[in-house]
């Protein structure tokens, strides 16, 4: 019996003291902060450009793109490269810690409400034994940058 058509994987990141994952199939590469080239009158949640191995990739702090309160650039935070067709962003982290299998049958819908953030963001919810995953819509998150 073939499950592999039943579990997804994520790579699973912190923002505050929640959970959020990303469908690992859309994830390039985690790197560690580095600097950020800003960018004149972009949206207040780009913080600007990077060079990463010759590609100029645009850089989203992602507690600004959900309203949250801004936090200190530690050893932990992470830039998460993602890439959706020929659309690539990297997402800054607080950190990045894993990558799990969830089964399908422990993936719902969002809920109505979910926390300050923009339910389109949000694509379902994983649990995870006592986790609750925030699963997100990278798909709708890129769209919104690159207009």
């Amino acid at each position: 019996m073939d499950l592999s058509n039943n579990i997804q994987q994520f790579v699973i990141f912190k923002l505050e003291d929640e959970e959020y994952g990303v469908d690992i199939l859309k994830v390039k590469t985690i790197e560690k902060m580095t600097r950020v080239a800003r960018v004149p009158k972009a949206a207040h949640y780009v913080e600007g450009v990077i060079n990463l191995r010759g590609e100029v990739v645009p850089i989203i702090d992602l507690r600004k793109k959900f309203n949250l309160p801004k936090s200190v650039e530690t050893d932990n935070t992470r830039i998460i490269i993602v890439s959706i067709e020929d659309i690539t962003v990297g997402l800054i982290v607080d950190s990045a810690s894993e990558v799990i299998e969830i089964p399908k049958e422990f993936i719902e819908d969002t809920p109505e409400l979910v926390g300050n953030i923009d339910q389109s963001n949000i694509s379902s919810i994983g649990k995870v034994n006592e986790r609750i995953i925030i699963l997100l819509n990278i798909s709708r998150i890129l769209s919104t940058v690159i207009v």
